[in-house]
C-alpha cells in the first residue's frame, strides 16, 4: 500500500537512474517525492517536469533563497562524517559500516563572514535530486544558508541545548533548514542526521547515496541513527573529534555543548523516530513530530512523562488510530497543534523553496495554486514554526490546539 511521502509507508518503486557517483541505482518517482524532496514537496502538478527554466541559458541556472533567520546571533555549521563501526552495512559492501552524515548547526561569532556560506544541499546531491523527480539536473542551485562552515562558536553567556533533528523517508537532513537555523540564531546546538539509504546524502569521497529499495530502513533505524549520533556529540563535548576524516572542527564546538538539555524533533517517518527515541533513551528530555504516522514495529507505546508536542496535518489523532494512541501514552506535558489547511509537507523547507522552483521552470500561479491548493501560504507556515518553538504556549490563530 502507499503511503504519504516522507511517512515510511511503502512508497512507488521505479526503474534505474544515473546519478553523480550513485551508490544504488533506483530512480524515486516523482510521486514518491511529493512532500519529502525540493522538487514536489508542495503538490506541484505532476504534468510540469520536464519544462525548461524561464532563467537564460547564458546567465546558468538562478540560485534558489531562504529567509534570513531572525535571532540575535549569526550562525555557523560544520558536517561530520560519522561511522558506526557496531553495525555492518551489507548494502554498502563487506567489511562496511554503516555510515552517516550530519551537520551541527550553533551560534557564531561575529567574525563569521571570514566563511564561505553553506548550501542548502551539496551540488551533486542537488542534481541528483531534481533528476530524480524528473526534472532539468541543472534547473536551480540550491540556496545558501545562513550557517557558515567551520566558523567558531559564540558562547552567548551560558552553554547551548542541544537539538537533534530526523528527516522522513526518501528526503534528507536539510530538509527543514529554515527551522534550524532559526533555531540555532537564537541560541541553540542542532544536530541534523541524514539516514543513508532512505533519503539524499553525499559523503566527502563523493558518493552520492539515494532511496534504496533493498534496504530496509525503518524508524527504528533512524532511532538506531539518532542515538548513535548522540553517542559521538557526546565525545565531541567530552573533547573528542567524532569525524572519521579528522576534519577540523569549528573553535569552542564541544565546550559549548549542554547534554544536560536534549531535545529532538522529526518530519513524518522522522516523527515517529522522535518518539521511539524518547522512549528509549532518557537524553532525549523533549520531543516534537510534524506530522508523523506513530506506526512501527513494535508501536511506540511507551509512557513518556517528558514534554511532547504533536504538530499534525494529515496524520491526525482523527484520522490516525496510531496517533491516536501515541497521544494517550504522553504523561507530561502535551500539546497537539492542526495548522488550518495544511498537508503533510507544510512544516518543511518545501512551503518555501517550491514556489520558486516552479517559477524557474515556467509554471503559472494559477498552476501552482491549483496544485498547492491545500497547503499552509510559505510566509505564514515560516513565521509559525518559530514561535512554535519559541514557546510553550498555543499562541497560533490559524490552528487548533489540544491539551
Amino acid at each position: 500500500m502507499a503511503g504519504r511521502p516522507g511517512s515510511g509507508v511503502e512508497q512507488p518503486r521505479g526503474g534505474s537512474m544515473p546519478t553523480v557517483k550513485p551508490v544504488g541505482t533506483r530512480r524515486i518517482t516523482r510521486r514518491g517525492l511529493v512532500g519529502a524532496t525540493l522538487a514536489v514537496g508542495a503538490g506541484v502538478p505532476l504534468g510540469i517536469a520536464g519544462r525548461a527554466p524561464t532563467a537564460t541559458a547564458d546567465a546558468g541556472p538562478a540560485r534558489l533563497t531562504l529567509p534570513r533567520p531572525t535571532g540575535p546571533y549569526r550562525v555557523g555549521v560544520v558536517p561530520l562524517h560519522l561511522v558506526d563501526r557496531s553495525r555492518p552495512e551489507p548494502l554498502a559492501g563487506p567489511g562496511r559500516y554503516r555510515e552517516l552524515m550530519v551537520s551541527v548547526w550553533y551560534p557564531a561569532r561575529n567574525d563569521e563572514r571570514r566563511y564561505p556560506r553553506s548550501p542548502w544541499m551539496t551540488a551533486a546531491s542537488m542534481r541528483v535530486l531534481l533528476e530524480s523527480a524528473g526534472f532539468d539536473p541543472h534547473a536551480a542551485l540550491a540556496p545558501l544558508t545562513a550557517g557558515h562552515e567551520g566558523a567558531p562558536v559564540r558562547h552567548p553567556g551560558r552553554r547551548l541545548p542541544v537539538v537533534l533533528y530526523s528527516h522522513g523517508a526518501g528526503s534528507h537532513r536539510s530538509d527543514t533548514t529554515i527551522v534550524v537555523q532559526e533555531l540555532a540564531s537564537h541560541g541553540y546546538a542542532v544536530v541534523t542526521v541524514d539516514h543513508t539509504y532512505d533519503g539524499f546524502s553525499e559523503f566527502p569521497d563523493g558518493r552520492v547515496t539515494i532511496q534504496e529499495e533493498d534496504f530496509d530502513s525503518t524508524p527504528w533505524t533512524y532511532t538506531r541513527d539518532v542515538r548513535f549520533a548522540l553517542d559521538e556529540i557526546c565525545d565531541l563535548a567530552a573533547g573528542g573529534n567524532p569525524d572519521v576524516d579528522h576534519a577540523p572542527l569549528p573553535t569552542g564546538l564541544g565546550a559549548a555543548l549542554d547534554l544536560s538539555r536534549i531535545g529532538m524533533f522529526g518530519w513524518s517517518k522522522g516523527g515517529t523516530a522522535t518518539a521511539l527515541t524518547m522512549g528509549t533513551d532518557r537524553r532525549v528530555r523533549a520531543g516534537l513530530s510534524l506530522d508523523a504516522p506513530m506506526v512501527s514495529q513494535p508501536m511506540p507505546t511507551t509512557d513518556l512523562y517528558r514534554p511532547f508536542m504533536l504538530m499534525t496535518a494529515e496524520y491526525t489523532r482523527a484520522a490516525e488510530p496510531a496517533v491516536a494512541e501515541f497521544f494517550t501514552h504522553l504523561r507530561g506535558w502535551r500539546l497537539n497543534i492542526q495548522a488550518a489547511e495544511a498537508i503533510h509537507s507544510s512544516y518543511g523547507d518545501n512551503q518555501w523553496l517550491v514556489p520558486q522552483l516552479a517559477k524557474l521552470i515556467g509554471m503559472s500561479d494559477e498552476e501552482l495554486a491549483r496544485g498547492s491548493a491545500r497547503s499552509t501560504p510559505p510566509a505564514r507556515s515560516a513565521s509559525g514554526r518559530r514561535t512554535r518553538w519559541r514557546s510553550s504556549t498555543c499562541t497560533c490563530g490559524t490552528g487548533a490546539a489540544t491539551y
